[in-house]
């Protein structure tokens, strides 16, 4: 046998010893979520990942592969956490709520715990468009806008393991609700009047707040809305004084009880 042939029989074995950890790696992320899950344990711990990194870097720290071997890590941890999701979760999650209720920052807190997919409406709305929201309003007019969310439900409707944002207006239109359900299973996310201003107060893109930022206008137009959020939701999460990671949890905890789906 030559040099190279011998140096390819070891290369040959070290992709198997590779591909049959990773095998073992995800049936054990598969049995952990189950138990997790069974016994009602906390499924989201944000600490144990930096833990990990921190023990590969110490028994790395003389390897001269250390950042491709922390590069392909990295892949091996999201695709955990995309079968951690896969265990959990059937359908996407959409997010409904009030500006400013949180469902930009449980969108990415979800994509932290389970690195889904985050499709921000308006996002991808102002993208495509060109121009901001407010300016859409202006140049278009609401109408216009309403359309386009509706369509970009539509179209989304061909993502698995997604969270999708929505914009404060889209469960208004009962046509977006029944587009909303096709696509996954519909939480809404609420706060008081006090919690949201708080939240938007510095924010200049939502043009029905911006010159109306107190709690009056704000309390008045939940109100006008709440009878509409309420019939497209799902679940109803309060996240007033909780932690994104605590909101998760919430939400991971409804999802898989049926009797607390409408």
């Amino acid at each position: 046998m030559s040099k190279l042939d011998y140096l390819r029989e070891n290369l040959e074995m070290c992709d198997e010893i590779i591909l049959d950890a990773l095998c073992m790696r995800y049936r054990v992320i598969e049995d952990i979520t189950t138990y997790k899950h069974k016994k009602k344990l906390a499924i989201v711990q944000p600490d144990a990942e930096e833990k990990k990194r921190k023990l590969l870097l110490s028994r790395l720290s003389d390897n001269r592969h250390t950042e491709n071997v922390m590069d392909v890590f990295e892949t091996i941890l999201r695709n955990s956490k995309k079968i951690q999701f896969h265990q959990l979760f059937d359908y996407n999650i959409v997010l409904i709520g009030f500006m400013g209720a949180g469902k930009s920052t449980i969108s990415q807190a979800l994509n932290s715990v389970f690195a889904m997919d985050v499709i921000e409406m308006d996002q991808v709305i102002a993208q495509r468009e060109g121009m901001g929201i407010p300016e859409i309003f202006e140049v278009h007019g609401e109408e216009y806008f309403r359309n386009l969310e509706t369509d970009l439900l539509r179209e989304l409707q061909c993502r698995k393991g997604a969270v999708i944002s929505c914009g404060g207006g889209v469960p208004m239109r009962d046509e977006n609700v029944i587009e909303m359900k096709k696509n996954g299973k519909v939480i809404l996310l609420t706060a008081s009047p006090e919690t949201i201003l708080k939240r938007v107060k510095n924010n200049h893109d939502r043009p029905l707040l911006e010159h109306n930022k107190n709690v009056g206008f704000i309390r008045d137009l939940m109100e006008k809305r709440r009878a509409k959020y309420e019939a497209a939701a799902d679940i109803i999460i309060h996240t007033d004084h909780k932690s994104e990671f605590e909101i998760c949890e919430e939400i991971i905890g409804y999802a898989k009880e049926p009797a607390y789906l409408r």
